[in-house]
Formats: structure tokens, sequence, C-alpha cells
């Protein structure tokens, strides 16, 4: 709602006194907002104007003299030069701009016309404003004079001048003194340059005389450099050159007067002649040289950057030397330009009201001040209403007709300065510039401001109701600002609302409404934490945030890094991403590291929480390397570390590269702690070194650092000796001696031998040497198994190395020539014993004991008497023992046994051979366990009885029980066979078309042997008779059955005939001619499986089977193979070996209804 009353006001007014909710120092600029409902005229105002100096540079193309203003109507533009009017548009070589005072002066070559000084002012009907003067400065290029000038002649000794005197030009200036080659003239204590640019020499000496002193002022503003006309100097010789008191050379007199602008540089000079060459000093007269001053040009000069008022007073130069002194006393006085105490202000004022503008200035000396209005001095445009006192002009019952712009300008020597003050007099209604309807919100605990912007005069009175209440908002939490804003303190929920803002003053009054929405603060409820990250890993900071739901699309959650936001473009090359509130930084660099801000923004508020990411990596390289204390043997190496990546070094390693023997390869030298950044270098003679370093941290090792210069040691005497001496005899009377050599490095120089010296150790005699370049050497002759002393030492053309060490050792090593005795076995079970022996004495071990060797073999089987000597087998028994154990042997055999020992050359004899017998042991597992026959309440079983008993068999252990295929199994039924001889079985009462499962173990007195397990199904008879039957009745069945016959008929007589020549023939046909046991009763009804693994059944205890099958007529039995690795296969066709051929075969598959390949 916008309430606003009229007093119907003209549609155009003239600005008289007025006073505005919100003021402007240099200028009234009424609103658009006013302009759009009132056209109220404005005073011009200068928006823009060029420096107080414009200097014509000739390299620049053109020159804008700048001259911009404001006003309504639109001011018109008239510019003044040197005081007299001046019209751009009158001279057409100048560029101007319709509806602009500003005009444009090209750079045609001929700029000296225009130099002076311009002013321009701009004026409608309510007043002018006029800009400070502008000077167009047009220089001229500095020239020095051409002239002649003669040689300056001096004796040696006497003081003299050569004067500079450089051309006027724009400032700055600079000058130097060169040679034609533009060599700088040496300046030191005696010959020094002044600020007027004379080159001053205290006294002349002999060098001084030369013929080409050029003088050149620089002029860098203008970029021109001229040169003066060389000058000579001739200085003649005298005898004698007389020690004179110093005075000064510049300046001249006893007092000097100094006056400069304040900020300008104060440089004070004393320029002293004298022999000796005289020192200046500098004192402040009363008080302290200002902590800012220096002394420069060889304490000649005193300068004090950017003087100020404290910087006044009188200072004194002393130039002195042992004859005595001169003094020059300087009265430094600091003036100001023109500053404003009170510079005039622009005021909106209303009808009636007394206006004052007050003006004030200081600056040293005192400014004069000069009013004007509307550009014209005051006198000259008279008011009855105005007065003037000393710096304040009074308007008493100001009339519209008042308004005008007034200007005062404030100057002295060093400057000036000019104010416009535009006093416009006008009254008019309140009017409110902000919006109706504002909607503003706030956060919970927060403040909030609410605007309503006035323009009137008189000044409005502003209240603020809440909900169409008639009483104002008041309390400690609200606040009416001047210029008519509501500011509410600590916002509550209850603060929402609407809110009208009314304007009120004598011409009328107007009103706005807002409304105040109270939402939740914004929180980050998850921070980011600080993390140390690997540099080209993943980083991932956290941020999650709570906020008002009102802002659900206005929310934004940003990401800063050290106060700079992140630019989250999302594309394939970024390396940043936001998911899920969560900031990934792919490939971490070091440019990463640093304060990761979370911004959670809403329209009215913001939370953010910062970590800091710091970066891990490996240090960077050293710098800096140097090499310092040389000595013969090391050289001291200093670096500077490299940046740490926030891992601290731990450790730094220095390695070096030699260039004779390994270039190119670089070798660790030493090791130093983090914390240090030098180290001691030990080195070797005659090597030339380079070395470098680098930086260890938890995260790696970093790059090293460059190479320094190449370091060259000079030669030595070797530093060591030959290490690892190995001294070992490889035949009874020789002894070699070997060594590491010294590496090339470690040689310190060129002619390396050796110095080899041995003697014996147990007796006494004198030490043999010998000489040898290589890194060994054989003894002869020597003594079986003797002690020696060896040393060995090195040697190059420098000399000697130290002191070698001396080490033990043996000569040459013989078989040893005695045997242990007393040896004894003690059987301890059936496959292990314990051998014990004396031990042999180290006088007939003729070498090192090495230890000793049990050499054992197998005699024979106790299950029958036949001998077959075994393998020999060989137990080590390494060091001086006298026991051991030999395990591995088999049960129920007999086995001899010798002992011998040995050492490095080899086995001495072997001890008188001891036989012993191992006990009776449990049976190997049955090779052969198989169903041969199954009926509906019976199976058949066949086996074939052990290969190694272990024993004498005592009988078997069979075990079956009931393995339907469900969880519950049957009881195990044991039957004990005590007859060893058997080899089948038939199990009757068994359930039909039921699965059993059946055990066998073989047995002797210390029991029964690992378990063999065979499966079988009972059939179920007038099922197979019907399916036989029917199959029976086909035709294709008949023939079959026929031509198999037929078949077996032909191979059976074939190999009868054959049998009865006399042929050999494998026993696979012995098998087909003379099935066994295992092959009656079989038919195509069984189906059984084997299993020769060991299993345990599935209830009930562990079960042992049986020991042999025998064999049919053919006189191959099982027994003829007991000691090869007979078996029946998986099929249930026997493999055997003959002993002498080693050769295995299979047997034919054993059926029912026997079938013999053809």
């Amino acid at each position: 709602m916008r309430l606003q009353r009229s007093s119907g006001l003209p549609a155009t007014l003239i600005v008289v006194t007025c006073f505005c909710a919100f003021h402007a120092t240099t200028a009234i600029d009424i609103p658009l907002e006013v302009l759009g409902h009132v056209n109220i005229e404005q005073l011009p105002t200068i928006t823009a104007q060029s420096p107080s100096s414009i200097i014509a540079f000739p390299f620049e193309e053109s020159f804008s003299m700048t001259c911009e203003a404001k006003g309504n109507p639109e001011p018109e533009f008239r510019w003044t030069k040197n005081g007299q009017e001046f019209d751009p548009f009158q001279d057409p070589r100048l560029m101007k701009e319709e509806n602009s005072g500003t005009f444009v002066i090209p750079n045609n070559g001929n700029l000296t016309e225009y130099q002076g000084t311009y002013r321009c002012s701009a004026s409608n009907k309510l007043g002018t404003a006029i800009s400070k003067e502008i000077e167009f400065i047009v220089p001229n290029v500095p020239k020095f004079p051409k002239e002649t000038l003669d040689p300056v002649v001096v004796e040696e000794g006497q003081p003299f001048t050569l004067k500079c005197d450089p051309p006027q030009g724009v400032p700055p200036l600079q000058i130097y003194w060169m040679t034609i080659n533009l060599q700088h003239i040496e300046q030191d204590e005696r010959v020094s340059t002044g600020l007027n640019g004379d080159l001053y020499f205290s006294h002349a000496v002999e060098k001084d005389s030369r013929r080409d002193y050029c003088c050149f002022a620089a002029f860098p503003t203008i970029r021109t450099i001229v040169q003066k006309n060389a000058m000579s100097v001739i200085v003649k010789a005298t005898n004698a050159i007389l020690e004179r008191k110093p005075s000064l050379m510049t300046p001249s007199g006893a007092r000097s007067e100094i006056q400069l602008v304040k900020g300008e540089d104060l440089k004070l000079e004393c320029i002293a002649q004298g022999i000796p060459t005289p020192e200046v000093e500098w004192v402040k007269m009363g008080h302290q040289l200002p902590e800012k001053a220096t002394k420069e040009n060889h304490g000649k000069l005193l300068n004090i950057p950017g003087a100020e008022q404290g910087d006044s007073g009188k200072y004194m130069c002393k130039a002195k030397n042992p004859l005595g002194e001169d003094v020059h006393y300087f009265t430094v006085t600091v003036e100001e330009p023109p500053e404003w105490l009170s510079e005039p202000e622009s005021q909106l004022s209303m009808i009636g009201s007394d206006v004052l503008v007050k003006c004030s200035a200081s600056g040293t000396p005192e400014p004069t001040t000069t009013w004007r209005v509307n550009g014209v001095p005051l006198q000259e445009s008279p008011a009855a209403n105005r007065r003037v006192f000393d710096d304040t002009i009074i308007l008493h019952n100001a009339k519209a007709s008042d308004s005008a712009v007034y200007q005062c300008e404030a100057s002295n020597r060093h400057g000036t300065l000019l104010s416009n003050a535009n006093i416009m007099i006008m009254n008019l209604q309140p009017m409110i510039l902000t919006k109706e309807g504002e909607d503003y919100s706030a956060v919970e605990g927060k403040g909030v401001m609410m605007h309503c912007k006035v323009f009137s005069s008189p000044p409005s009175t502003i209240t603020w109701s809440k909900d169409n209440s008639s009483e104002s908002v008041e309390g400690p939490r609200f606040t009416v600002h001047d210029n008519g804003s509501l500011e509410i303190y600590s916002v509550e929920k209850g603060d929402t609302g609407q809110y009208m803002c009314l304007a009120k003053n004598t011409e009328g009054s107007s009103a706005i409404d807002a409304t105040l929405y109270v939402k939740d603060p914004t929180r980050i409820a998850v921070a980011p934490e600080g993390q140390q990250i690997l540099i080209g890993t993943t980083a991932q900071l956290s941020c999650l945030a709570e906020y008002d739901e009102s802002f659900s699309n206005d929310f934004e959650l940003l990401w800063e890094k050290d106060d700079m936001e992140i630019a989250l473009n999302f594309t394939e090359n970024s390396r940043y991403f936001l998911d899920d509130g969560v900031l990934h930084i792919i490939n971490v660099s070091h440019r990463d590291q640093g304060v990761y801000t979370c911004v959670a923004k809403t329209p009215v508020d913001q939370d953010t929480a910062s970590a800091l990411l710091m970066v891990l990596d490996v240090p960077d390289a050293p710098q800096s390397l140097v090499l310092s204390d040389h000595n013969r043997k090391s050289v001291k190496l200093k670096w500077i570390p490299g940046d740490d990546h926030n891992s601290s070094t731990t450790e730094f390693i220095i390695e070096y590269e030699e260039s004779k023997w390994e270039p190119g390869n670089w070798k660790e030298l030493l090791r130093v702690p983090g914390n240090h950044n030098s180290a001691v270098l030990k080195l070797h003679g005659h090597v030339d070194y380079r070395f470098r370093v680098y930086g260890v941290n938890a995260v790696g090792a970093g790059p090293p650092s460059e190479s320094t210069e190449t370091y060259t040691t000079p030669l030595r005497a070797p530093d060591k000796n030959p290490e690892n001496i190995k001294i070992e005899g490889h035949l009874p009377h020789e002894m070699n001696i070997n060594w590491e050599p010294l590496r090339p490095i470690e040689q310190n120089g060129p002619g390396l031998e050796y110095k080899l010296s041995y003697r014996r150790q147990d007796v006494e005699e004198d030490w043999k040497e010998h000489t040898v370049k290589r890194h060994s050497f054989v003894v002869r002759n020597t003594p079986t198994f003797v002690p020696y002393e060896i040393k060995i030492q090195a040697k190059n053309h420098q000399g000697w190395g130290p002191e070698p060490t001396i080490v033990t050792g043996y000569s040459g090593e013989d078989f040893p020539s005695a045997a242990p005795f007393d040896v004894a076995v003690e059987v301890r079970n059936s496959s292990v014993v314990r051998v014990t022996w004396t031990r042999v004495h180290r006088d007939k071990m003729n070498g090192h004991l090495g230890g000793y060797r049990i050499n054992w073999w197998r005699l024979r089987s106790l299950v029958d008497s036949k001998k077959s000597h075994g393998d020999k087998h060989t137990l080590t028994i390494p060091g001086d023992r006298n026991h051991g154990t030999v395990p591995g042997l088999t049960p129920f055999s007999e086995y001899s046994l010798i002992v011998m020992t040995f050492n490095g050359r080899g086995n001495g004899p072997g001890s008188h051979p001891v036989n012993f017998k191992t006990p009776e042991g449990v049976p190997e597992k049955n090779p052969v366990f198989r169903v041969t026959e199954v009926q509906r309440h019976s199976v058949s079983l066949a086996w074939a009885p052990p290969l190694e008993p272990n024993g004498i068999l005592t009988g078997y252990l069979l075990e079956y029980q009931l393995i339907n295929d469900t969880e519950e199994v049957g009881p195990v039924q044991t039957v004990d066979i005590s007859n060893p001889d058997t080899t089948k079985w038939v199990l009757r009462g068994l359930e039909p078309v039921s699965k059993y499962k059946f055990y066998l173990r073989s047995c002797t007195s210390v029991g029964c042997g690992p378990v063999v397990s065979e499966e079988c199904t009972t059939i179920l008879e007038t099922s197979l008779a019907s399916i036989h039957g029917g199959i029976s009745t086909q035709g294709w069945f008949i023939g079959l059955m026929c031509a198999i016959a037929l078949l077996t008929l032909i191979v059976l007589v074939a190999c009868f005939v054959n049998r009865n020549k006399g042929g050999k023939y494998s026993v696979k046909e012995k098998e087909d001619l003379h099935p066994d046991v295992e092959s009656q009763g079989m038919n195509d009804d069984t189906f059984c499986e084997y299993s020769d693994n060991d299993e345990k059944p599935l209830k009930g205890s562990q079960h042992s089977l049986s020991r042999e099958i025998k064999a049919g007529d053919s006189g191959d039995s099982l027994v003829d193979y007991g000691d090869e690795d007979g078996q029946f296969n998986e099929d249930g066709s026997f493999i055997g070996e003959y002993a002498g051929r080693k050769e295995k075969r299979a047997s034919a598959e054993i059926k029912g209804s026997a079938q013999t390949p053809a």
C-alpha cells in the first residue's frame, strides 16, 4: 500500500531551500525516481576535468582538455585561455564533441600556440560551475649550447670544478659524468657530482688528466638525453703537495635558507676540498637526525625523504680532516600547499531558511580565499540577503532565486584548491523512492534492514508500524535511521508480518507497505575436516548443511579455496567435482594445498566452515651446495634443504660420483639426520669427486640436488688394508690365502701392491713375506692342518697403508684317519633306531670337524629268509656329536649300519658294521579290494594281501554297513577273518536293492593297518529277469551275442596254440586264459565301485581289509610281484611288473562273462 497526499505542486519547480533524507558533499543529485514524477531543475555540476597541468610530450598523438558537467537544463560550456574567452569551435584543427565541453588538441607538430592556462565553465539558467585552472605546457627540447671549452689546467693537489650547467627541461633531471666511450667517471670521497650537476674534485691527482669529461643530462619524462661537449683537464705535477685544512666548495658562505613543500625530499649538500680529503658530518641543531634520514654520495649528501613539518629547523654540516674543519648552517622551512579545513558543501534547503556556506583552508604560507557565485566574483554579483563573515557566507531568509553555484578558491605559492557548492532552495512533499510491497527475509537471531528512502523538503518525519497498528514499532530491538530505514536486531519468529513506512512534512505525506518473513538459520551440520593427503591421490572434503525449507530452490553449496571460489564446471578436464556434498579433488598437486571453505548460502544468510588441506610429498631437492673446510682426507658439504611438503625430512643421503672408474654411477656416501644441513665427508685420495644430496621423509625419497663442481683429492698412501681374508687348504700340503682387494677408489693412487706375511703359530719362527699384486697366494709344502698367522698390508707409490691386523688360519686338510668305535644301536620302535658312538680324536681328524655320517641298508625282510641287499641310505649329523636318530626304517626287517666322520676334505674310514632288526609293525594297505559278485542277499569280496606286511599276518578285519542315500546309515558289522591265507569272502543276509560300504584292513600281532573300502548295491532278481527277458527276445541282441561268442572262441583257440608252442605272453593274456576268483560269477548286473584310499566308515570303528588273492594255474601269482608295485586298477584288472623288465602291463577287465579283445 502506498499513501501519498499532494498539495498541488506545479509541474516545474525552481529549487531553493531544501532538505532530503540523503545527503551529498559535492553536489545535489535529484534521484531519477523523483525526476520521473516532477521535473526538478538542477544546478550544473562539473563531473570530469583534466589534471591541473598537461605536458605535451612529443611522442603523444593528442592531448585531451576534458570538461564534463551535468544539470537540468543541460549545461552549456565555455572556455577561457589566460583569462580571455576561448572558443574551441572556432579552431577547425581541434576535435570537439556535441553536448560536451571536452576538446582534443592533435599533436601536429605546432603546439606552441596552444600553450597557456585554461578554465572551463558549465552554465544553465540556474547558475554556473567552473573547473580548476588547467595549464597546457609545451616543453622545449633541451639542448646544451654549442661552445668551445678551454682546457682546465690545475696543479696537482689543488681543488677544481667542472661545470655542467644543464639546460632547462621537464623534471626530473638526472646528471651523469662519463667519458666519450660511455664509461662512468669513478666517484669517491675525493670526486663527486653535486646537486647542480657540477663535478667537484677535492684535490687534483695526476690520473685526473684526461680529454673526455662529458656531462650527460637525462630527462626521462620526455625520453631525452643530451650531452655537453667534452672537457679537458690537465693536471700539472708539482714537487711538493702541501696538506691543508678543509674548506667548502659548495654551498658558499656560512648559512643557507632552504624552503620546500611538504612531501618533497629534503636534500642538503656539503662538498669540501682539502688534503687529506675531508670527511663530512651532519647534525640537526638541538635534535637527533630523523630516523628516515640517509647519507649519500660518500657522506656529502643528507637526504630526508617525504619531508614533514617536524623536519623544519637548523642543520649543520661539518667537513674535517686532521688539519681542521669547516662548517655550514642550513635553515630549513617545510611549507605546505593549501588543504581544506572546511570545504564548502552542497545543500538542499527549504524556502525561508537561513543557509550557511563555510570555506576555510590551511597552508604555509597562509592561503588566500576567494569567493565566486556562478563563476563571477562575489562583489560583482551583490545580493541583499547575503552577508560574508570571515570564512562564511550567510543567506538570510533564502528564496528560490538564491539557488546558485558558489565557488571557493584557496591558494598560496604552492598550489590552489577550488570547490563548487550547489546551493538549492525548494519545498517538496515527501516522495518515497523505495518500491511498494517489498518482501524482506530475515534469519532468526540475525538483523534485518527494511528501507524507506524519502526525498522531501523540508525533511520528513518517518514512522514505522506493524500489521495495520496505529502505534509505531518501539523497543530496544527497533531503530529508525536518518535515511528512513527500519533496522530490527535479533529477529524473532513473532516479527513476521506486514509493516508500513509513513513519511510526513509540511507539504504532505506518503506511505508504503513491506512484508517481513523470518526464516530458520542456515547451519553447517557436517563440517569438513583438515587432511593430510599424498600428492597424486584424490582428496575428499565433506560438507552437509541445514537450511530453511522455503529456500530449497535458492540454496547453494559453494566451495572456496583461500577465499577464492572454486569453479565446478563438471568437464572431463576438471579436477574438482561435487557429489552429494563431498568435494572431490582429483590428482592432488602442490597448488591444491590451502584452506578450503564450505559456504552454505541462502538469499538471506550463510554459514561457513573451513578445513586445511595439506599436501604430502617427498622433499624438494636441496639447493646451494657448497664445499668448504678442504682437508687431505675430508671436505665439508653444506646445503639448503628443500621444502619438506608437510612431512618432516628424516634424513639426507649424500651421494658421490667419480669420473675415473665408474663415471655416471652415483653411489651412497653418507646419511645424516634430517635436521642437519651439513656433513663432513671422508674421502679417498686421487679421486675426482662430485656430490649431490637428496632428502627422505615418510612419503619417500625426493629428487637429488644439482651436483657440486668437481673436487679432486690429492695422492696419498692407502687408508686401509684388504679385508675378508680367507685361508683354505684344498690339498694336504698347501695353504690358499685369498682376500678382498681394495676397490679402485680405495687405492688412493697408482702402484698398488700387497705385502703378505705369514708364520706358524704353534712354533717360534720369523715372518715370511711376499709382495704380490693379485689378491690370492698359495703357500706350498706346509704341514697338514697346522695353524698359521697371516697379515696383509696395502702399499702404493705414496707409501704403506696402516699396520695390518693379524688373522689366524690353518694349512690344508687331509682325510680323517680313524673311524668312530663303540658303535651301538638302540631300537626305539618298528621304524626308528638311535645310534651312538665314541668320537674320533681331533688328532685323527686331519682338518676341521664337519660332523658324522651314518650309512645303513636293508638286508632282508623277516617275513621270508631271502636276503636282498637294499639301497644305501645316509644321514649326516653336523658338529661334534656322539649320537643320532635314524628314521624311516621298514618294520620287521634286518639292517646293517656303519658310522664315519668327515672334514673339509672328505669322509674318513667307516666303523665296523652293526646289524640290527626292527620289530613288527602294522601292515601296509591292501593293494586290491573289490566286489566280485552281487546277489539279492549276498556279496562276494576278493582282495590281495599287502605288499609289505611289516610282520607276520594274523588275519583280516572286514567291516560293512548299510549306506542308502539318506542321512541315516546302518550299524557297522564286523567279520574277523583269522586265516591270513584267505583272500575272498561272501557276506550273506544283506537287504535287497540296498547300498553297502565295505572296509578291509590287514592285521599283525601289533595291530591292523590302514583301511581300503568298496561300495556296492544289491540287486532285485525279478526286475532284472524281466529286463533280460525283454532284451533277449530282440533280434539285434541275439545276433550281437552270437558274434561275441564266435570272436571269444577264436581268441581262446589262438592263445592256446601259442602257449603250447612255448611262446611268451603277457600277464593280460594269462589272465584272459585263466580267470581267477575275481572273475567268477560276475555278470552285467553288478553296479560296484572300487576305492583304494583311506576312508573311515560313516559310523562305527575303523576297519582293515585282507591279504592276497590266489592266482590261477598260470603261475603268475601275486606273490611273484610282492616286491613290486602290483595292484588292481579301477576297473578291477591286475597291474604288475616282472622284476627283470620293470615294465607294467594292465590286465584285461574281468567280468561275469569274460571278454577278450580281438
